[in-house]
């Protein structure tokens, strides 16, 4: 039974600054649902759902040593941040946040810097989830990474891409002899140049790309050339992200 309280509490999820209190945040939907109890067991603190989920999913949940509460249609419609309400909701405890991981100058690693988008943030995760990319690090002033939109568009990616948060100088101190790829206009052309399999790619801001500071940083630039005909001022952040590594993981075939 969902009571008046805990609503209200799982409303206020939605904002930061409980996300932030709490160390708590929310998921919703099938998918999004089984992927968390599957991948991340741990950090399922509540789950919320309507009768015939909680049947259809019994197994998964016994496996797991998971008490699903019921909820009907009319209190998930309520409490849900989707348009169209799914069937299942579930608060986790966020995953530890490191500022730094040892060995991140030995493998391949994207900072993104000032990413405001979380459709945007949550693509590029599970991006990262595909190429095989393990550790993605945000700018402090990157969108929040579980918010209920980054969470969603991440399908489930969130679970097992770790997530750092730091600036890129702090991060450029703790590993001075790390290769950091710039996406950059001026860059060089990244169907041609020769990459190597280990270093951060740096993804810049959607409006503003790569700050100033940044590029400071930055060893060597690559661009994603445009077409003879393109008059296009730049790519959206994620889809250049995937273009971007799919030619690096070209260069591991």
């Amino acid at each position: 039974m969902l009571s008046i309280n805990k609503s209200k509490f799982i409303i206020s999820l939605q904002r930061k600054k409980t996300r932030r209190d709490t160390g708590l945040f929310l998921l919703e939907g099938d998918k999004m649902a089984k992927e968390a109890i599957e991948h991340a067991p741990d950090l399922v603190q509540e789950v919320f759902a309507l009768p015939d989920w909680i049947s259809r999913n019994k197994d998964l949940l016994d496996y797991h040593n998971i008490v699903a509460q019921e909820i009907d249609e009319k209190k998930l419609k309520k409490v849900s941040s989707l348009t169209t309400p799914n069937k299942v909701f579930l608060i986790l405890r966020k995953p530890p946040v490191d500022a730094f991981t040892e060995n991140l100058d030995q493998s391949l690693s994207l900072y993104l810097d000032a990413i405001q988008d979380p459709g945007n943030l949550g693509t590029i995760l599970r991006i990262a989830d595909w190429f095989g990319i393990k550790t993605i690090i945000c700018s402090p002033n990157c969108v929040d990474v579980f918010s209920p939109k980054v969470v969603q568009a991440s399908m489930g990616a969130i679970f097992r891409v770790k997530i750092l948060i730091t600036s890129l100088t702090d991060l450029v101190g703790r590993f001075p002899s790390i290769s950091v790829y710039g996406t950059l206009l001026e860059g060089e052309n990244l169907y041609t140049t020769d990459l190597q399999q280990k270093g951060l790619i740096v993804i810049g801001n959607e409006g503003r790309g790569i700050s100033a500071e940044n590029k400071s940083l930055i060893t060597r630039s690559i661009a994603i050339p445009k077409g003879a005909t393109s008059q296009a001022e730049s790519l959206n952040a994620a889809i250049a992200t995937g273009i971007v590594c799919a030619f690096f993981a070209k260069g591991r075939s």
